[in-house]
C-alpha cells in the first residue's frame, strides 16, 4: 500500500504570470514533479523504468484551480494513488498554502503503462502493481492537521 506524499516548494519569480500569480501550466509541472518524487520514494523511479523497459506515462489530466498562489508562498504539493488496474494507475493531487493550509489546487492523472521501446501499452509488472497500490480508504488526504503551519 502506498501513502500520502508531500513535497514543499517555494513559489519563484519564473512561476508568476502577467496577472501576478502562479501560471496555470506551472501547476501541471508541479503535478509531474511531485509524482516523480513520489515514485522515487516508492522505489520505482525513472532509473527503474529504464531497467524494466517499461514506464508510466500521463494520458489524461483533470485540474481545478481554487485559489491563487503568489510569489514566495510556500506550497505543500500532496499526491497519492487512489486506484490501479493492469494497464493504468490513477493519482490525485492537492496543493495547499503552507501558511494558512488553504486548498489552492486539486487534480488527478490517469497513467498508462507502456513498453519504452515501442511506446505501446503494456500490462504493469508485479513490481509496479505492488508499488502503486492505493492509499487506505480511511486516510483523508485533505487533512493537514499533522502539518505545522509556517
Amino acid at each position: 500500500m502506498s501513502s500520502l506524499f508531500d513535497l514543499t516548494i517555494q513559489v519563484k519569480p519564473e512561476h508568476i504570470d502577467v496577472l501576478g500569480h502562479v501560471n496555470n501550466v506551472v501547476y501541471v509541472q508541479w503535478m509531474q514533479d511531485v509524482a516523480s518524487a513520489h515514485i522515487e520514494k516508492l522505489g520505482v523511479g525513472l532509473a527503474h523504468y529504464l531497467e524494466m523497459k517499461h514506464a508510466m506515462v500521463a494520458v489524461e489530466h483533470q485540474v481545478q484551480y481554487r485559489k491563487a498562489a503568489m510569489l514566495e508562498d510556500e506550497i505543500i504539493l500532496r499526491t497519492w494513488l487512489y486506484d490501479i488496474n493492469a494497464l493504468y494507475s490513477f493519482r490525485q493531487y492537492a496543493f495547499f498554502n503552507a501558511k494558512d493550509k488553504s486548498l489552492l489546487f486539486t487534480g488527478n492523472t490517469k497513467w498508462a503503462c507502456i513498453e519504452i521501446a515501442t511506446g505501446r501499452p503494456k500490462r504493469m509488472s508485479p513490481t509496479f502493481i505492488q508499488a502503486y497500490q492505493p492509499i487506505a480508504t480511511d486516510v483523508d488526504p485533505y487533512d493537514l492537521s499533522s502539518i505545522v503551519s509556517i
